[in-house]
């Protein structure tokens, strides 16, 4: 538990100049998470509380503590390390082109709606064949 505390305290920037990307956008989305939660801490305490102090107080701490912690969590070793290495991976992902996709998507589509109609007709059949049946009622 100490080396979590030690670590939080610290200032310095682990291994600077790898996975800077992943880092910096997964550091801004836990900060957007916090700030999202002291903006709705705010948002209730005015409502619910009369005083100033109690009002701005509590959510500026949350969202001060919460962007010093998303700028302390990505520089973490084991967690750096691992956003690091999706970097990395991700500049060996394969893309596909634009036409791929269209083509790709088009192919998806068709096949929803294709099964779609195939489920509709089944159910169809399978209805008339109930009511004859006596199984459904009209």
């Amino acid at each position: 538990m100490s080396a979590i505390f030690r670590e939080l305290f610290q200032v310095g920037i682990y291994k600077r100049t790898q996975g800077q990307v992943v880092r910096q956008v997964t550091g801004a989305v836990v900060a957007l998470g916090f700030l999202i939660a002291a903006w709705q801490l705010y948002v209730w305490l005015r409502v619910n509380v009369d005083s100033p102090w109690l009002i701005y107080g509590p959510p500026m701490l949350l969202a001060l503590s919460g962007l010093w912690c998303s700028y302390r969590l990505v520089n973490v070793p084991r967690f750096a390390d691992f956003l690091i290495a999706v970097e990395a991976e991700m500049r060996t992902v394969w893309w596909p082109s634009w036409n791929e996709t269209w083509r790709s998507s088009a192919v998806v589509i068709f096949v929803m709606f294709f099964l779609a109609a195939v489920l509709f007709a089944f159910d169809f059949v399978w209805t008339v064949v109930f009511q004859f049946l006596g199984i459904l009622k009209k």
